[in-house]
């Protein structure tokens, strides 16, 4: 059995191990840099669960959903199959067009699952008879707290696609095969359509029944 105990430097009464931990870990202060419509910059003085401070940068952000439609084996041709939709969308801090799954922020009191329906139908113009959780993301956890929850749509319909003036939306039906290689070949860079591809490509239960 191995005892650890700690002496102070000064007077050599015997520390316990609780007395040298540092205080909670946690926000000491925080300050609005900016508000804007889809995010929020904080800069928040913290306290590490070493003891250390430092001064950081935060985007705060309200959530997102993605959805990837996945029609299976039934839905396509004999022989073929799976098939999903992805977009060719127009974004501006990327720097051209890149392929993407439907998406899109959470409104005000909005639920992942409500978010991923609407989404899917106003830029896909798709329709789901059902919704299946995969995981959800942290996008980018050095400086935000965003969190965007990955669904896997099925049992889908035709729906009234209704495109928001700045959204420049292409939507290609392809299989699900030929989306593995787009990401393997490094033409599918978003990292959520990335994860959405790749586990719906794992999940054969799905799109052989």
């Amino acid at each position: 059995m191995c005892f650890r105990l700690f002496w102070d430097r000064a007077d050599g009464d015997r520390l316990s191990e609780s007395d040298t931990k540092p205080e909670a870990a946690g926000v000491l202060n925080t300050r609005s840099v900016y508000r804007g419509k889809v995010l929020d910059v904080r800069e928040d003085t913290v306290r590490f669960p070493n003891g250390s401070e430092a001064v950081l940068e935060i985007v705060r952000h309200r959530g997102a959903a993605a959805v990837l439609p996945l029609y299976g084996a039934g839905d396509c041709a004999p022989g073929t199959g799976p098939d999903v939709v992805l977009l060719k969308q127009y974004r501006y801090a990327a720097g051209g067009t890149i392929w993407e799954a439907p998406a899109g922020k959470l409104d005000e009191g909005e639920s992942p699952e409500a978010c991923a329906v609407r989404e899917l139908e106003e830029e896909a113009g798709i329709t789901a008879d059902r919704l299946i959780p995969l995981t959800t993301l942290l996008t980018t956890p050095g400086f935000s707290d965003e969190r965007i929850h990955l669904f896997l749509a099925t049992g889908l319909g035709e729906g009234l696609q209704a495109l928001e003036e700045h959204e420049i939306i292409e939507c290609h039906r392809m299989p699900l095969a030929r989306a593995v290689d787009l990401v393997r070949g490094g033409d599918i860079v978003d990292g959520k359509t990335v994860c959405l591809v790749l586990m719906a490509a794992t999940m054969r239960d799905v799109w052989e029944g």
